[in-house]
């Protein structure tokens, strides 16, 4: 099974390069199976599509872990992490980038194994998201290295494919596509089918056991050294954080850790007590707390309430036959 994955950013039409492939896959006898995935649907965020092709069916579901082929549209998308591009690699997979980068450059910046092919990046444009036809220059060189589709095939499918957009946009696709198509004719086969990875050449990953360290080193404590108790945060706080100890079901140690700044303590009660001097009110523990037993309101309702509370207090202590 040839499994292949494009990763470009929203406006590159890597989407549409998947489609294109895929329909060129099924027109050569393949079962096939393309789809993207993506987040926000915003211009320039990064996405990604794969295509799975077989002669027999295609029984996988998801994202492809074990590509055959990685095709990246956007060369600045390689060293971002959350874009996933290396996710996977191995001696066995091969990497398209489009880029003016040399491919020794990328084969020292990423230490990999993988055989690298540069597509080259003919201009540089401002907007990343607006790079000429690249979803089918990207198709069309996957196209060529799987060496299974035939440049008439694939000529085929780019236009079933961009047909409703007129005749002059498919023909501007496939000039620069059949260019790309040409420009990895020396590389034809070097994309392999493989099979699914062997439960039994399962390697069990290598586990770093980490000492669990005692709390006041591993946790933030306000009140221990090398910090200062007198810078008190509280006074940045607009909503305060209230515990009703009525609901509080005593679990204590979720509140007290998602705390970024260990203003939540525990009494001798086992029941947690809020430091309001160092407590910022980030209101993380009310989105914590499973039971909903603290509650946020405005700081300075907080405050009105606790003088009202005063006045209450001072009155009893007025009262005749009540000790001040």
């Amino acid at each position: 099974m040839f499994r292949i994955r494009f990763h470009g950013r929203g406006g590159q039409g890597m989407k549409t390069a998947s489609r294109i492939l895929g329909t060129a896959f099924f027109m050569e006898g393949y079962e096939v199976q393309d789809a993207p995935i993506y987040g926000a649907e915003r211009r320039g965020a990064p996405l990604f599509a794969y295509v799975r092709a077989d002669k027999s069916a295609v029984n996988e579901r998801g994202i492809i872990s074990h590509p055959d082929l990685v095709v990246v549209s956007d060369d600045t998308l390689v060293g971002m992490p959350a874009a996933g591009v290396i996710q996977g690699i191995d001696q066995h997979t091969v990497l398209l980038i489009n880029s003016h980068e040399k491919a020794d450059t990328w084969q020292q910046r990423l230490n990999t194994q993988a055989m690298i092919i540069i597509l080259p990046a003919k201009e540089e444009v401002e907007d990343r998201a607006e790079l000429p036809y690249i979803g089918s220059q990207c198709a069309a060189a996957a196209a060529a290295l799987s060496n299974v589709i035939s440049k008439e095939t694939f000529t085929c499918a780019l236009t079933e494919e961009l047909e409703h957009l007129g005749n002059e946009i498919v023909k501007q696709n496939l000039k620069v596509a059949l260019t790309a198509f040409d420009a990895m004719s020396s590389y034809a086969g070097a994309v392999k089918e493989s099979a699914l990875p062997s439960a039994t050449d399962y390697i069990k990953p290598e586990w770093i056991n980490l000492p669990f360290e005692n709390a006041e080193i591993s946790a933030p404590a306000i009140h221990s050294g090398v910090t200062s108790v007198e810078v008190r945060t509280g006074l940045w706080r607009t909503m305060r954080p209230v515990i009703n100890y009525e609901k509080c079901s005593g679990c204590w140690w979720i509140c007290s850790t998602y705390c970024p700044d260990g203003a939540i303590t525990v009494r001798d009660d086992k029941l947690p007590d809020i430091d309001y001097d160092h407590c910022k009110g980030c209101l993380i523990c009310v989105a914590q707390c499973p039971p909903h037993a603290i509650e946020s309101i405005p700081e300075h309702l907080a405050k009105e309430q606790e003088m009202a509370k005063e006045k209450d207090i001072t009155k009893e202590q007025k009262q005749p036959g009540v000790k001040s």
